[in-house]
């Protein structure tokens, strides 16, 4: 029986070498070319300048609470200033380290923490819809929060389990560090 599965055991086994490789580029290249754009292009609706949070960024990330202070970004206090700027921040940032490779599982992590807050402000903030909310195992693979986001974090997942991999920023950083000598 051994002989009869010798040749799927080698090729499962070149798959997986080759996995290691390759999975980490792969979700960093399907990151680029399908969440990033999307998230500079949010972040940009956020900015009236470098410092100044647009209104829409605090109606985006804090709608109750703007519409509770009658839409004056400046009647609320300086923590929702900070929260919008830091969010703001991050949709610019996290993006351009995880395409490049660097701080990687930091910044996979940091994006996966987005997209939670993300979901959630979508479902408590703006009240989004049942449909729009989605479920799984429903046959329906379209709800823009669970069904899409979830798969938005598959290679995010990637990433804070295996690294950038060997083309990236992190990988030459590490290779630097070995090269170093040790300190006394």
């Amino acid at each position: 029986m051994k002989p009869l599965f010798a040749p799927y055991d080698r090729l499962t086994a070149a798959i997986a070498r080759t996995a290691v490789d390759l999975l980490p580029l792969l979700a960093r290249l399907i990151f680029a070319g399908v969440l990033a754009g999307y998230f500079w292009a949010s972040a940009l609706t956020k900015f009236d300048g470098p410092l100044t949070p647009s209104v829409g960024a605090y109606a985006q990330i804090f709608p109750r609470a703007l519409e509770a202070a009658g839409y004056n970004p400046g009647a609320l206090g300086l923590w929702h200033g900070l929260v919008v700027l830091a969010g703001s921040y991050a949709e610019f940032v996290l993006p351009a380290l995880l395409i490049l490779g660097a701080l990687t599982r930091l910044a996979a992590l940091g994006m996966i923490g987005f997209i939670l807050v993300q979901s959630l402000t979508d479902i408590l903030g703006h009240g989004a819809d049942a449909t729009t909310i989605g479920a799984w195992f429903d046959r329906i693979p379209d709800a823009q929060i669970m069904d899409q986001r979830a798969l938005w974090m598959v290679p995010l997942l990637v990433l804070v389990t295996l690294g950038a991999g060997r083309l990236s920023v992190d990988a030459m950083a590490l290779r630097l560090r070995k090269n170093l000598p040790v300190s006394a």
